[in-house]
């Protein structure tokens, strides 16, 4: 039997749902506050530890943070609790529950959802930490570790879009909320930043990788003349 909710469709089935018992502000409100109280910490550390780091590599080593935290904190809490996200009061269940206002597959068990957040958070959470360190260290290995975790979260939110608009496309299955508010600020925006971000920067890395092995071959073609 489908609960008494006010997701998309509105026949969906969530087992033992329970309502938030945090307002939308309020979630939205933790959410922030949490975020804001590590980044900027981060930042002040980054700052003390790298001075001279130029603005842009700080802000990069900062989205590695915002990711770690996300994707091993927040994608962590839903591939552990899946199977009760509905029915749970945590408040990280709560936020996910808002969420799924925009996308109601969240509260159902659905199997892409559940793998693909599993391996977000086993994968690209600790993975995202490690980068930021390289990133502050400048470490030789940062930009191949960058290409991976951006890659992978680039093709991670494709093919969540992707299976998404195909379910509607193919199926006529809506999963959303028909209010502006939760299609384009909740789907569309908030996951819009795994592509635009990423692809910016796995394109850094690329020619940054092509450079050094430009200049490598330059390297040995001076040492062959030698």
């Amino acid at each position: 039997m489908a609960a008494n909710h006010s997701y998309y469709p509105p026949s969906v089935a969530i087992d033992g749902y329970v309502a938030n018992t945090l307002s939308t502000v309020q979630i939205l409100g933790i959410f922030t506050s949490t975020l804001t109280s590590i980044l900027v910490p981060c930042f002040l550390l980054i700052r003390r530890v790298r001075p001279s780091l130029a603005a842009a590599e700080t802000a990069t080593a900062l989205w590695f943070v915002l990711c770690g935290v996300i994707h091993l904190g927040l994608e962590g809490h839903y591939a552990r609790h899946e199977h009760h996200i509905g029915a749970s009061s945590h408040v990280l269940s709560q936020l996910w529950k808002e969420y799924a206002l925009s996308d109601s597959r969240y509260l159902t068990r659905n199997s892409f959802m559940v793998c693909m957040e599993t391996i977000t958070a086993a994968c690209w959470g600790p993975l995202s930490f490690l980068c930021a360190y390289a990133v502050v260290r400048g470490s030789a290995w940062r930009h191949p570790l960058q290409s991976v975790i951006s890659l992978g979260q680039l093709y991670g939110d494709v093919l969540y879009y992707g299976t998404c608009t195909y379910e509607l496309l193919v199926y006529g299955n809506e999963f959303s909320r028909p209010e502006p508010y939760y299609f384009i600020g909740y789907y569309v925006f908030l996951n819009a930043f795994w592509i635009v971000i990423p692809s910016a920067l796995l394109l850094s890395s690329a020619r940054e990788t092509t450079n050094a092995f430009v200049e490598l071959n330059k390297f040995k073609a001076h040492g062959n003349k030698q």
